[in-house]
């Protein structure tokens, strides 16, 4: 029997980014668990994942994110797919923003995005193929007032998917999933008045933007550059 391919989740310790891996996981992919500072989680969702192999790193850091895929190379021998969830969400009225503001979202959303993408490429291309999915967001595709330097940096993550679909093809797919309301808590109020516009009514769940990411790592080749919005129809309102 072939051995599994390995994908690398970043941010796999809660929410999306656990339901990715697990997903992932149940579909006989070896996966490989990002995590931030959330070490508790993170050790909790890999032994979900048949103890997979925990990598930290500070995705700020391009330094942080050579070390982490220099350990997948050292550690794992392979990568096959990269998942980069990790992503920071934070509300600030525009006329507020500061310069601290902009590169809390950016550094991570838009900056390391790149990095991993750029440094897992160059460890695929040494066995020939991958896959890489990157999470984008509904803001990046319509406009909140309140989000102007996360809707930016979401924008800016689809535009590298496309961007990047090109440089990396043929051997590595580069595609997006752009998550519609996926709730934490469903007392927030902004996001009712966001589920009350969504066609379908409802908001959705992190199995859903699972099963979409699983949809790219399975795709062939033929299958890049593409955006799928896991919205409920939302974006197209």
């Amino acid at each position: 029997m072939a051995e599994a391919r390995t994908i690398l989740v970043t941010g796999a310790a809660r929410r999306i980014g656990r339901a990715i891996a697990l997903r992932l996981y149940q579909a006989g992919y070896r996966v490989a668990i990002h995590y931030g500072g959330s070490e508790k989680e993170a050790r909790a969702t890999a032994e979900e994942c048949g103890s997979a192999p925990l990598f930290q790193a500070d995705l700020e850091k391009v330094d942080d994110i050579r070390r982490m895929f220099h350990e997948v190379e050292e550690r794992l021998g392979s990568l096959y797919g990269l998942v980069n969830n990790a992503a920071r969400f934070r509300r600030v009225d525009p006329f507020q923003l500061t310069e601290a503001d902009w590169d809390f979202i950016h550094s991570v959303n838009l900056k390391a995005t790149f990095f991993c993408c750029q440094q897992a490429a160059l460890l695929m291309r040494k066995s020939g193929a991958g896959r890489i999915v990157n999470i984008s967001s509904l803001g990046g595709i319509r406009p909140w007032e309140m989000y102007a330097h996360y809707c930016a940096s979401k924008a800016g993550v689809i535009m590298l998917t496309r961007a990047l679909a090109k440089a990396f093809a043929p051997e590595i797919s580069v595609n997006s999933v752009a998550p519609g309301v996926i709730l934490a808590s469903s007392e927030d109020p902004r996001a009712q008045d966001l589920i009350a516009a969504t066609p379908a009514k409802r908001s959705g769940t992190p199995e859903e933007i699972a099963d979409a990411v699983l949809y790219f790592i399975n795709a062939s080749n033929f299958v890049t550059g593409q955006v799928l919005a896991v919205d409920g129809g939302l974006s197209q309102r």
